[in-house]
């Protein structure tokens, strides 16, 4: 069908600068020449007629659409008798452009950036003993409690769970977080619970909703590297704030403050810590409070590994001791139930004086829309997980740590160059290496690269924590394999280390 034609009312301007201009079968395209427009793309194919030359010409449209109308995907321009498609006419050359997102191209996992990079093999003389990863399930010596499989299994053949759920979990496993850790200086309600995937879609979600591109949160350095790698794939920036070894690992509060300004949008407090092991006094936690307070910056609190210390210190939930600081708490089942898999966690919100007010929930709200919610399976089963886990579970496994923790600590005080800091609760414990005993070693990285290759032990370089120069040591391991790593860092360490007179003589000969 040939028809007089108006290309922007047919191509919603396809030809910008000849507005609505009705083209005769025998029209003149000489204004093509002497005017800007834009050529567009219709249907995968770019019309480019400012290519062509010819003096008469005829634009055919074939199809219908569904309403009758003429197609959109199959037309053709004749030109002196020939019929040339669209697609085929001279013009810029369709090609595959697909690139990563400037998102992806953001995110940086340091722990695997470094250790993806550390090209060794272990001796094969020595059974590999791995101290790296904060997994309690891997060696097996720490099951969950059978009142937990069962709640679960339940569930599961009940069949009543497998549908979908509300984005923020169903309600009453929200009432029975709630209920979980509700007390009179920190009230919860159904309300002031957000389920998720596990404490890290926790944390994610809570980073989302504080923080925009362009502003910057307070980390703690040493800290969990998943900080980091979420901040900077949303093009938040990042401020680390140290930690004070030779203070059990408390906050240097001077330089936390010294680093707040305009921007700042959070400040995280990672209590019990991971990497470090330690536990903050309610005495420090109450100067954390202060500082937020002084300078009105919310906290994100990630307490994973709440309840988890050892029997001469006692675990405080920070929102307990805040008066008027608003707190998001980030917490679930993954270390103190030892199920990291089944991806339980939740949002605690505290906001005694309505700071965040609706805003702040409303936003956790649509955030969490982006998944639907964690498994329904571990939701159906989570107040029979919360409140019928018996005492003793969480005792015996505690027990076991603190005794890993002490025969680890002892072990490793005693090899020289080695500087242990005491943990006192969750499952690792941080190592200094006085660097200048160990010349042949230019860092932690290598230092630990060696100690792969000659003992077939695997600790991870404190560098993935932002804290070069130690390592890290996870104390889940069986009570054997414990032992046997530490006489086998002994034996690395005793192979290496140089006293202070060795280490002069070895200076001087540079």
């Amino acid at each position: 069908m040939a028809k007089r034609f108006s290309p922007n009312a047919q191509f919603g301007g396809l030809f910008h600068g000849q507005e609505s201009a009705g083209i005769s079968s025998q029209g003149d395209l000489s204004w093509m020449k002497s005017r800007d427009w834009t050529p567009k793309l219709i249907g995968g194919s770019l019309f480019a007629a400012e290519a062509l030359r010819m003096d008469s010409y005829l634009i055919q449209v074939n199809g219908h659409d569904d309403h009758g109308d003429h197609a959109m995907l199959d037309v053709h321009l004749k030109t002196n008798g020939n019929s040339i498609p669209l697609g085929k006419a001279k013009g810029r050359k369709p090609r595959w452009a697909v690139r990563a997102s400037e998102m992806s191209k953001k995110t940086f996992n340091p722990v695997r950036a470094i250790v993806d990079s550390m090209k060794v093999e272990p001796n094969p003389k020595k059974a590999m003993i791995s101290l790296s990863l904060g997994d309690p399930t891997v060696f097996g010596n720490l099951p969950t409690n059978s009142e937990v499989t069962r709640a679960v299994k339940e569930v599961l053949d009940s069949g009543r769970c497998n549908g979908y759920a509300p984005s923020v979990g169903y309600q009453s496993c929200r009432e029975a977080v709630a209920a979980f850790y509700t007390c009179p200086e920190a009230p919860l309600e159904a309300q002031d619970v957000i389920l998720t995937s596990g404490c890290s879609q926790a944390i994610e979600l809570a980073l989302a909703v504080l923080a925009n591109p362009g502003q910057n949160i307070l980390v703690p350095r040493p800290g969990f590297s998943l900080y980091k790698t979420l901040a900077l794939s949303m093009g938040i920036e990042v401020k680390l704030y140290n930690l004070l070894p030779e203070k059990a690992w408390e906050i240097d509060l001077k330089h936390l403050e010294s680093l707040v300004d305009e921007k700042t949008a959070c400040l995280i407090v990672n209590n019990p810590s991971n990497p470090c092991g330690s536990v903050f006094s309610k005495r420090h936690l109450q100067k954390i409070l202060a500082v937020a307070s002084r300078q009105c910056v919310p906290i994100l609190a990630d307490e994973i590994y709440g309840d988890m210390v050892f029997d001469d210190c006692k675990f405080e939930p920070i929102a307990t001791l805040s008066t008027n600081v608003p707190i998001l708490s980030c917490g679930g089942l993954a270390k103190r139930w030892l199920v990291p898999g089944w991806r339980m966690g939740w949002i605690l919100i505290h906001d005694r004086r309505d700071i965040f007010g609706n805003e702040i929930r409303d936003g956790l709200v649509r955030l969490s829309q982006r998944i639907l919610g964690p498994c329904t399976l571990v939701q159906g089963a989570l107040e029979r997980i919360l409140h019928r886990t018996p005492p003793e579970f969480y005792h015996n496994t505690l027990s076991i740590l603190k005794s890993n923790a002490d025969l680890c600590y002892t072990a490793l005080s005693a090899i020289p160059g080695l500087r242990p800091v005491r943990p006192a609760g969750a499952m690792y414990l941080m190592v200094e290496i006085e660097m200048e005993h160990f010349p042949e070693f230019e860092n932690d990285v290598e230092f630990t690269e060696r100690l792969i290759s000659e003992q077939s032990v695997f600790c991870l370089p404190a560098t993935c924590f932002e804290y070069p120069n130690f390592f890290r040591v996870v104390i889940t391991v069986p009570e054997e394999m414990i032992l046997e790593a530490c006489s086998r860092i002994q034996e690395f360490c005793e192979m290496h280390y140089q006293g202070a007179e060795g280490a002069q003589d070895l200076e001087c000969d540079k």
